[in-house]
């Protein structure tokens, strides 16, 4: 393991994150003010799993970063299922300061996407917010052409392939958030999809890796 990865691992708070991912003191300000109106909004509405709030630097934020350091040239970011802002909302937190960058978030559960919103537009990140389904989202942008789609727990890959497939076209990276099924999951893409992979070991977390997904193409039925 690289020594960023162990640092990664050592995450439990803004100070430990900011020397693990080596971020500006706005950007940790950013990340406090998430982390505050996370805990606020899930006492009405179920953004993450409550035993997960006591470790949201590691959990969460860490675990949603790491995905920036592998797609650092990206100006144009989809994150599908976008939920509490994982890992869309981290990532455009982190990028706030390329004038040039801009996430595209997709939530189709209308308190997720109200919380997101808030969220956006106290801290000023820059995101877009699109409150439908994947599938109609990919119906209404056909000309979008994004350098990253990522996901996170949303679904199992040879689903989250059909919902991305829209969007994963040319040079287009998919960098998606996975835990220990993930070779099996892979084999099992493999049966309607041809493509070249690359895992990444995860920063944060033994069994999971991070799935990078580029040249999707369909099987001939």
């Amino acid at each position: 393991m690289s020594a960023d990865g162990k640092r990664a691992r050592l995450v439990h708070d803004p100070e430990s994150f900011a020397e693990a991912f080596k971020v500006s003191h706005e950007t940790i300000h950013r990340l406090e003010a998430f982390r505050s109106l996370l805990e606020h909004w899930q006492k009405t509405t179920n953004l993450v799993a409550p035993s997960t709030l006591p470790h949201v630097w590691s959990r969460h934020f860490a675990d949603s970063a790491q995905l920036s350091a592998l797609a650092p040239k990206a100006r144009l970011w989809l994150d599908l299922g976008s939920g509490g802002g994982f890992p869309g909302l981290v990532v455009a937190i982190l990028r706030s300061g390329d004038p040039d960058f801009r996430m595209h978030l997709v939530e189709s559960n209308q308190k997720k996407c109200a919380f997101l919103g808030h969220v956006a537009r106290t801290i000023e990140a820059p995101v877009d917010i699109h409150a439908m389904r994947i599938e109609q989202f990919a119906e209404n942008a056909q000309s979008l052409r994004p350098d990253v789609v990522s996901a996170r727990a949303l679904a199992p890959l040879p689903r989250l392939l059909e919902l991305a497939e829209p969007f994963l076209r040319g040079e287009t990276r998919g960098l998606f958030l996975k835990g220990r099924e993930t070779d099996s999951e892979i084999e099992a893409a493999k049966a309607g999809w041809t493509f070249d992979v690359t895992c990444h070991p995860s920063l944060t977390a033994d069994n999971a890796q991070i799935v990078e997904i580029t040249n999707l193409r369909r099987r001939p039925a």
